[in-house]
């Protein structure tokens, strides 16, 4: 799965409004930190922000040619704009550029994974 997570190019990121209303969006700042924990910077989240302000949990989607593999990841979600964590990303987007803002961190507490690649198995959970 880690293998999967470190070589998929853009990361939809799914989110629902509290009346259930969903929300797609391309992600390109995440890291995988650790078995349990996605972090993804808010460099120019609107609706996806609002979503996870509202209804706290969220899913992203990891898939591309080059990782021979396709997962869906749930968690939970808590939106850090202070503390050393949100400092350690932050400091991370702006070293890259200075046109990306870093305005919050998304933390992702990894509560199920599910496997979505065709064939049987497709839809299985695997976390």
């Amino acid at each position: 799965m880690k293998e999967i997570f470190s070589k998929a190019p853009v990361y939809p990121l799914a989110t629902a409004s509290k009346d259930g209303m969903p929300n797609v969006a391309p992600m390109k700042s995440v890291w995988l930190v650790d078995d349990e924990t996605i972090w993804i910077a808010d460099n120019f989240m609107k609706k996806s922000l609002m979503n996870m302000q509202e209804n706290p949990y969220a899913a992203v989607y990891v898939w591309g040619p080059e990782t021979k593999g396709c997962l869906q990841i749930k968690g939970d979600v808590e939106i850090l704009t202070s503390g050393p964590d949100y400092e350690k990303m932050r400091a991370e987007v702006r070293a890259k550029s200075d046109k990306y803002p870093a305005k919050s961190l998304i933390r992702i507490r990894i509560t199920e994974v599910f496997t979505c690649a065709p064939g049987e198995g497709a839809g299985d959970r695997l976390l």
